[in-house]
């Protein structure tokens, strides 16, 4: 009979152990996790703070007796395991209820101890009114100093996915919330010509978001930060980003990958090939960027706890790496992204493009349609995938999905060009637009039109470029760039002569379509110098908003249009 200890609960020890007992009824499962609770969603943290999820019990999936009687599993909360003795095959549990310590072996030790958050070196981080956000302990202290204090101001420093998800929901529960951010941008999964969008969102819904800037100093009533912008917080949640548990496995002589995490091998296993790891604490292989990295995403851990369990069992493991798939809500926008971001493939070392397409999610006839920002990142000359992202209020996330399943099975744009989707006016176009992006992207590597990106307008504008805009009379007069020529495309044909031949000319409309019509028309009439703005008006709309409000800039159109 085989006995196995696993270290740690919640996505990834808890689904080994699960998968043990599915595969194995005579096996002797003990797990400990050193907090109250050993499973909970930990994902769902935030959603309590808007009262999405009322209740904080909700938030636990599994207790101890739970796994006793559905999968006979000895589950220990409130015990953690201190030390590893690798030639005795034992660990070392300290009860932190009553203080006392005693060993439990094993014949295989799995390891999850997950990932802890980032407290930066300053004083007054160990104030009373500065949380950070791990477990259904933090949540619930938080949520009560909150109430107790009737917090009005609450700074959130970081903006990844804990650090949004938290400043939406404090915000959806009716505080004034600041969110501090050290990078240019919030959410790194995003480029920075998507990125705006949500940035935007989050300040039309009245969260002061601050990027550029990081944490100085923190006091009873504010922060300070770099700039020495002074921020009213009655609460501070930090949410910088997390860093893997290690001690535990360093201090018994396991390995310590490059990225800081414990290194496994293609199996799960460590240096010690009785002792497996998953989950946060981990370093994983990413697929394209064909080096190790850390992905702290509960989907990843649970395919890995599979897979170990799998292994001791004899079982054939596959593993394909990770390409990091994710998403988020943000206000009334959705927000997914999967592989690299243009940003990351251009630094490592990749020869690509990427296009930017905006279209209806859904029939633009139908009440709900609107549009989904989508961007596409392909390798020249190959046509490989390399990432993509969306952003709209529709079902950004099932367009990733499909992008995820190309990238993971080595797919390029004229796949995806061929790629037959499920149709309906409700649910999509009939050239939906992760089709309509690879139609794009055939078209750009092949040079059958040059693009410019939203990014670079302004220069354009500010430059005195030829830049036509070819939507009807009525779109260009409710807001256009400042200083474009309009001639509609349903006139363009007969105006076509006012255009120069001898100088670069830029085309757009609202979203690219009718300007690429345009483009190829004047190509198809000799002229040479021809580019189509990627993203168009709209795109343009979104992407200079937020950047004119922060940087408090001349806008270069007359009015912005969202729609």
């Amino acid at each position: 009979m085989k006995k196995i200890v696993v270290v740690g609960g919640v996505a990834g020890g808890a689904s080994a152990a699960a998968r043990i007992r599915r595969l194995d009824e005579e096996a002797q499962i003990v797990m400990f996790e050193k907090g109250p609770h050993v499973s909970f969603s930990n994902c769902s943290l935030p959603y309590h703070l808007s009262g999405i999820v009322e209740n904080s019990n909700r938030l636990l999936l599994m207790n101890p007796q739970s796994f006793e009687s559905k999968y006979n599993i000895d589950a220990h909360v409130n015990s953690e395991v201190v030390k590893i003795n690798r030639t005795e095959k034992t660990v070392t549990v300290k009860n932190s209820d009553t203080g006392e310590t005693y060993e439990e072996s094993y014949d295989q030790l799995i390891l999850s101890p997950g990932a802890s958050p980032i407290v930066p070196n300053l004083e007054d981080v160990q104030l009373p009114h500065v949380f950070t956000v791990r477990n259904v302990v933090d949540i619930e202290r938080l949520q009560q100093a909150i109430v107790a204090k009737d917090a009005k101001n609450i700074a959130v420093i970081g903006g990844g996915f804990i650090g949004v998800e938290v400043a939406e929901n404090l915000k959806l529960a009716g505080r004034g919330v600041s969110l501090v951010e050290f990078a240019p941008q919030i959410l790194t999964p995003f480029d920075d010509d998507m990125v705006q969008i949500l940035h935007k969102e989050m300040v039309d819904k009245g969260v002061e978001l601050i990027v550029n800037d990081g944490l100085a100093k923190i006091s009873e009533t504010a922060v300070t930060l770099n700039s020495g912008k002074e921020v009213q917080a009655d609460i501070v949640v930090l949410a910088i980003g997390v860093r893997p548990e290690t001690s535990l496995a360093s201090e018994a002589g396991l390995e310590i990958g490059e990225t800081g995490a414990i290194k496994v091998n293609q199996n799960y296993q460590t240096n010690d090939r009785s002792i497996y790891a998953v989950g946060d604490a981990i370093e994983v292989y990413h697929r394209l960027l064909n080096k190790p990295t850390r992905l702290a995403l509960a989907g990843p851990a649970q395919r890995q706890a599979r897979a170990v369990a799998d292994h001791i069992y004899g079982m054939p493991v596959v593993n394909k790496g990770v390409i990091g798939s994710s998403s988020i809500q943000v206000f009334d926008y959705n927000a997914a992204a999967t592989g690299l971001t243009e940003r990351v493939a251009k630094q490592a070392g990749f020869n690509i493009e990427a296009v930017y397409v905006i279209a209806p999610d859904k029939v633009g006839l139908m009440p709900s349609s609107n549009p989904l920002h989508f961007k596409l990142i392909f390798e020249v000359p190959t046509g490989r995938i390399l990432g993509a992202q969306a952003i709209g209020k529709g079902n950004a996330d099932k367009r990733i999905d499909v992008m995820a399943t190309l990238i993971t099975m080595n797919g390029t744009i004229e796949d995806l060009k061929e790629l037959e989707l499920s149709y309906s006016p409700m649910f999509s176009t009939a050239k939906d637009v992760v089709n309509m992006a690879a139609l794009v992207a055939t078209n750009i590597m092949h040079g059958r039109f040059k693009q410019v990106r939203v990014s670079e307008v302004r220069s354009l504008v500010e430059s005195g470029a030829v830049i036509v805009d070819v939507r009807e009379v009525n779109e260009f007069a409710n807001g256009h760039l400042k200083g474009a020529l309009n001639i509609p495309l349903s006139e363009f044909r007969e105006r076509m002569h006012e255009i120069p031949k001898d100088v670069p000319v830029y085309v757009h409309c609202r979203s690219a379509q009718r300007s690429y019509n345009a483009v190829m028309a004047l190509e198809n009439s000799g002229y040479e110098n021809v580019y189509n703005i990627s993203g168009s008006f709209l795109g343009i709309s979104l992407y200079e908003a937020y950047n004119d409000q922060v940087l408090n800039r001349e806008p270069i159109v007359s009015t912005y249009n969202f729609k």
